[in-house]
């Protein structure tokens, strides 16, 4: 059994299992991580930050690899779903794209999402499936939502694009171009609103120019 099918396991939950104290145990494992990183954390650690026992965390988790799985899983799905709120009806595109990537790139840059995806490259090459498992509920999830709407505004005759999921990749990387590397590696601090919009809002004409369709020309 992989990691990721045991966590989807744990997640159906267990006998005497407490979904308050499952909380408890991720909020205390989340500040662990952050603070120390995968490698030097320790399931003592955990527990301690926590406030339970080490017994009680092996009720929940069987080991600090399905714990890691479950709460990169978890904080990556909350996030996309409080920033994917896209109206399909909605064929103002270039206001919609700007709203989505404005607030995507400000949840990538932050600080917390930077040191997660620290911790998830440096233990990638022997654990891939947390790799997988970290893309399949935050970039890719995100991604093929905003190609939905992307098809959607295509069957409206707002757009013309042929591959949408392609496009929906390439404005995702638009929007963050130049920024997220360079705050990945350290070159730069976290991006202020002003600067994230001000690169969003480059995205978008750039995005528009190559996909906005034709309008009709008015009769003379």
């Amino acid at each position: 059994m992989s990691l990721v099918d045991a966590t989807r396991d744990t997640e159906e939950g267990g006998a005497g299992q407490d979904s308050r104290k499952r909380e408890q145990i991720m909020r205390g494992a989340s500040q662990v991580f952050l603070e120390k990183g995968f490698d030097a954390a320790s399931m003592n650690d955990i527990a301690r930050a926590a406030g339970v026992s080490k017994g009680t965390l092996y009720v929940y988790f069987a080991n600090k690899e399905q714990l890691f799985v479950e709460l990169i899983s978890t904080e990556k799905r909350e996030e996309v779903f409080r920033i994917v709120s896209l109206d399909f009806e909605n064929h103002d595109v270039e206001a919609v794209l700007k709203k989505f990537g404005r607030e995507l790139c400000a949840i990538l840059t932050k600080p917390y999402y930077i040191k997660a995806m620290r911790s998830v490259f440096s233990i990638i090459n022997r654990m891939p499936e947390i790799g997988i498992e970290f893309y399949s509920n935050g970039p890719l999830l995100c991604t093929e939502l905003l190609a939905k709407y992307l098809e959607a505004q295509t069957k409206a005759g707002v757009l013309e694009i042929e591959d949408t999921l392609l496009a929906a990749q390439q404005f995702v990387e638009l929007s963050q171009s130049g920024i997220m590397r360079s705050v990945l590696f350290g070159v730069i601090d976290t991006p202020g609103p002003t600067e994230i919009a001000r690169r969003v809002d480059s995205a978008v004409k750039i995005f528009m120019k190559a996909y906005e369709a034709p309008q009709p020309a008015l009769a003379g």
